[in-house]
C-alpha cells in the first residue's frame, strides 16, 4: 500500500488489527503503532490520539489487559490478549478472511472485464 489507506476501510479494521498486533506478545503503544506501520507498508499511521482511546474501549471490554511496569526511569504500559480476546480475534480474523477471499474474486473478474475491454454499460 504505497499510499495512505482511505478512512472507510479502516472503519471496522482498527480492532483486528490492534488484537492481531498483540497475538504474538505483550506489546505497549509504541509498539503496536510501530508494527501496524510496517504491516501496512506505511499505509495505516495510527496517531496516538486514535490508539489509545481503542486500547482503552478494548480493555473495558476485557479484550486485552493492560500492565503498568518500570521502564528506563519511568512507567510503561503493557498490552495484551485476555482469553476473551483470543477468541474474538479468531472470530474476526475469520470474518475478515472470508471477506477478503470475496473481493480478490469479484476483484479478479472485474480485472479481466477491464482487460478485454469490455465494460458495464447498465443495460441490461
Amino acid at each position: 500500500m504505497a499510499e495512505r489507506t482511505g478512512q472507510e476501510l479502516l472503519r471496522g479494521s482498527l480492532d483486528l488489527m490492534v488484537l492481531s498486533v498483540l497475538a504474538d506478545s505483550p506489546k505497549y503503544g509504541y509498539l503496536i503503532q510501530k508494527r501496524i506501520g510496517e504491516a501496512s507498508e506505511g499505509g495505516v499511521k495510527l496517531q496516538a490520539g486514535t490508539l489509545y482511546p481503542l486500547l482503552h474501549r478494548l480493555e473495558a471490554s476485557r479484550l486485552i489487559k493492560a500492565t503498568w511496569e518500570p521502564a528506563a526511569g519511568r512507567r510503561r504500559c503493557w498490552y495484551q490478549l485476555t482469553a476473551k480476546g483470543i477468541q474474538r480475534l479468531g472470530k474476526q480474523a475469520d470474518q475478515w478472511q472470508r471477506l477478503a477471499r470475496c473481493m480478490d474474486r469479484l476483484i479478479e473478474v472485474a480485472g479481466k472485464t477491464l482487460k478485454g475491454g469490455e465494460h458495464a454499460t447498465g443495460n441490461a
